[in-house]
């Protein structure tokens, strides 16, 4: 069978596109532009990267970004200082708090303290409420989960149907499997969630028609998890060491499956770009909704 590898770099630029035709539109009625603050603490490289391409793709698109750097020595209390300034602040729109946070700081807690109207990763208990009363109303207009939500536009734009198909979660986390396992729901699919303590997790991997893999294991899903012509999103990022360097990979073992799903995204190019496109968009919702 022909694997179709879908990248999405037309597709995140495509959202981009209209992300900062939005943006515009609001500087033209505002005088200002949607403004994203991003928090990071510590030095952790990854985190930096990732907070640099954000920052980027904000200015890219017609958004303010605003970058704050704390450092474990400054404490939880001052992150939490920090976040309530943020709160306060007319000229800021979308507060994101980059993880991981140092061990032991209270990442949930962050969560809650930022306002559910400036939350643009959608982690907010009542942004996380909303997403579950009316799933459908939070993708086209709220602010919901920006990962789970990319992989939705994937999936719409790879022209793989949702409505009577089972699908099949692997993961359970409150950034991914929960709101991918609604999100998919909102579609009409039939739905099962699976973890580590799922008895025979390759064989009800098996039955999926489309498969999310979200587990946090490097290769870990094989054709052996995989059903014939099946549509497999793979959500991992993971880092590994080969001839000496570090490269990443995902959850999905790509040569593996290729030749039985009909459908896969890689890592990376896979759902990384859309993440950060929804994000962006999110900061643009957020600013018009705050002004409404």
């Amino acid at each position: 069978m022909e694997t179709r590898i879908f990248k999405t770099k037309e597709l995140s630029e495509k959202t981009l596109a209209a992300a900062k035709k939005q943006a515009e539109l609001f500087l033209a009625q505002k005088k200002r532009k949607p403004t994203l603050a991003v928090v990071l603490v510590g030095d952790d490289p990854a985190s930096h990267i990732y907070v640099g391409k954000k920052t980027e793709t904000c200015k890219a698109n017609g958004l303010d970004a605003l970058d704050f750097h704390l450092t474990p020595a400054d404490g939880f209390a001052r992150l939490e200082e920090l976040v309530n300034k943020l709160n306060k602040r007319d000229d800021v729109d979308g507060i994101l708090v980059q993880s991981p946070l140092p061990k032991d700081w209270d990442e949930e807690k962050i969560q809650a303290l930022i306002h559910p109207s400036k939350d643009v990763d959608g982690f907010h208990p009542e942004n996380v409420g909303a997403l579950s009363l009316n799933t459908i109303k939070v993708l086209e207009t709220g602010l919901p989960s920006c990962t789970p939500a990319g992989v939705m536009e994937i999936l719409k734009e790879g022209g793989i149907t949702l409505r009577g198909k089972h699908a099949v979660v692997i993961g359970r986390s409150n950034i991914v499997g929960k709101p991918m396992a609604q999100m998919l729901l909102s579609g009409d699919a039939t739905v099962t969630i699976c973890h580590s303590k799922t008895t025979d997790l390759e064989a009800t991997c098996r039955r999926a028609d489309v498969l999310v893999a979200a587990i946090g294991k490097a290769r870990f899903v094989t054709k052996a998890f995989v059903k014939p012509g099946a549509a497999v999103i793979d959500v991992g990022i993971n880092r590994e060491m080969r001839d000496g360097k570090a490269k990443v990979v995902g959850d999905v073992d790509q040569e593996s499956v290729t030749g039985v799903a009909s459908f896969l995204t890689p890592v990376p190019n896979g759902v990384g770009p859309m993440t950060i496109a929804i994000l962006i968009r999110n900061t643009v919702r957020a600013a018009f909704n705050r002004s409404a």
